[in-house]
């Protein structure tokens, strides 16, 4: 069993160590037994077909207004595998453009893919430090943030994690309270965190690599072997994370 891994531009959108998620999930998926095929888009690219995971990162907004016009041209495609349940992970960046638009500080309109709920506003002040949020889906999971962009949930729009324990999330509103985590739609996950956020969070991991395997009517198997003993070490940064000071 081969899965398909597709890296959405890695060329701008790829800051604070976010290709390190593809590289989570091809490990974490060789544990299972299964294999991999790591596939690249970039501009003018030709989009591959039918990916199985699909992991797009962070980037300055320099970044995004780069890719935002490409990134509409193939939104008819990304929209229909999100309808589809293919399970995606978007950081930073493209988790705000997978919104309804990103405003700049300076005022700049991009408008989004609409997959996600959400709108975000830059601000002058930046939003940096470790990040510990509480998800009913995947536990506790822990971060870090680097963002200006304010993020709000509408409507129905679900947070990945509910309850942020310490930082900020998506927006600092409320006068530091009700403060949530990055955002859900069917399995596809938007966050700020980077780190990057799949190593330190393998529930996330594990989520992405079992719902591509039941959208081939296949299960989950048992995980094999640890010979590098990464559990350990994922253990270890979790602790060190949750107690670090912003």
């Amino acid at each position: 069993m081969k899965l398909s891994i597709l890296q959405l531009y890695s060329h701008d959108m790829n800051i604070y160590g976010d290709c390190g998620n593809v590289l989570a999930v091809q490990r974490r998926a060789e544990r299972y037994g299964l294999d991999t095929e790591i596939k690249v888009y970039n501009q003018g690219d030709a989009f591959p077909e039918d990916p199985d995971i699909i992991i797009g990162g962070g980037g300055q907004d320099s970044g995004q207004s780069k890719v935002i016009d490409d990134l509409h041209k193939i939104s008819p495609k990304l929209k229909a595998l999100a309808e589809k349940n293919t399970p995606m992970l978007m950081v930073c960046g493209l988790y705000q453009l997978f919104g309804n638009f990103f405003k700049t500080h300076n005022g700049e309109i991009l408008k989004g893919l609409g997959i996600f709920d959400i709108e975000t506003n830059g601000r002058e002040k930046r939003l940096i430090g470790n990040v510990v949020s509480q998800s009913s889906q995947f536990g506790t999971l822990v971060g870090y943030e680097n963002h200006s962009g304010q993020t709000f949930l509408k409507n129905s729009a679900k947070p990945l994690a509910e309850t942020v324990i310490l930082g900020i999330g998506n927006n600092s509103g409320n006068n530091g309270k009700n403060l949530n985590e990055g955002c859900v739609y069917k399995s596809c996950i938007g966050t700020y965190l980077h780190g990057s956020v799949l190593p330190k969070n393998p529930a996330i991991t594990d989520f992405l690599i079992k719902t591509a395997l039941e959208n081939k009517s296949m299960q989950l198997p048992e995980i094999g072997p640890d010979p590098y003993k990464t559990d350990i070490f994922i253990e270890n940064a979790r602790k060190v994370a949750k107690n670090l000071k912003r």
